[in-house]
């Protein structure tokens, strides 16, 4: 069996649910490699075997080693036996992950991807964080920091969910990116770039956790008829 792990919802963040209900210790429990965002929102997370790296909303990426601190979204796992090799030439973003699609069949599954290479240019944003009461994840993404690099070399690692999982997180691709020497990353809106290669890896099980202890998750609120637009325009 191969489990992706996620905690928290794309819906509940929808409703303004900004604040942690899992510890980074907890959640490494579950997995070496994924993606997330602090309490509050606060900035762009990245899980790289093992070690943990967070973009701030001034552009600067942390090392995170403080097991105690929380996150109230994330998606992680252990890359297993399984992963399949990826090398392709970075054309575009939608290039890519079109291209992964499609060569994979991924359309009805869940999908984790690792490409590192160079690429010719990388834009990225970084979540601000918030501060109660919270707004929704659409406000609070209207005015996120955007930066961008070129000539930069680096990992590009994130998850494909089908659409049907969309309020779930992110339906299609949800990649971030971050630089070989730890100065650059951040939530992906666009690349191009050279060859990069890597690994590509189907799950058959996906574990959703809830924070079912946490009050302002059991009481939140989510205007369905809108989250999917509301999701789509806030993960850019």
């Amino acid at each position: 069996m191969t489990t992706v792990y996620s905690h928290g919802t794309l819906a509940t963040l929808m409703a303004g649910n900004l604040g942690g209900t899992i510890s980074l210790g907890e959640l490494l429990q579950h997995g070496s490699m994924g993606l997330g965002t602090f309490d509050g929102f606060d900035g762009e997370v990245v899980v790289l075997d093992g070690e943990v790296y967070q973009a701030d909303r001034t552009g600067t990426v942390h090392h995170v080693t403080d097991p105690t601190v929380t996150l109230p979204f994330a998606t992680v796992h252990f890359p297993g036996l399984h992963q399949q090799p990826v090398q392709l030439l970075a054309t575009s973003k939608e290039f890519v992950e079109d291209k992964l699609t499609e060569t994979f069949n991924l359309t009805n599954v869940f999908a984790a991807v690792r490409l590192a290479g160079n690429f010719d240019q990388v834009k990225v944003r970084v979540a601000p964080k918030q501060q109660r009461p919270y707004p929704t994840l659409l406000e609070a993404t209207k005015h996120q920091p955007v930066f961008e690099q070129t000539h930069v070399s680096g990992t590009l690692l994130g998850y494909y969910a089908p659409d049907i999982f969309g309020t779930v997180t992110a339906a299609g691709w949800h990649l971030h990116f971050i630089s070989y020497d730890r100065q650059f990353a951040g939530h992906v809106l666009a690349f191009t770039g050279g060859e990069l290669t890597g690994e590509l890896e189907v799950f058959d099980s996906l574990e959703q956790h809830f924070p079912i202890t946490d009050q302002e998750f059991r009481q939140g609120r989510v205007d369905l008829a809108n989250v999917k637009a509301g999701i789509h325009a806030a993960e850019g």
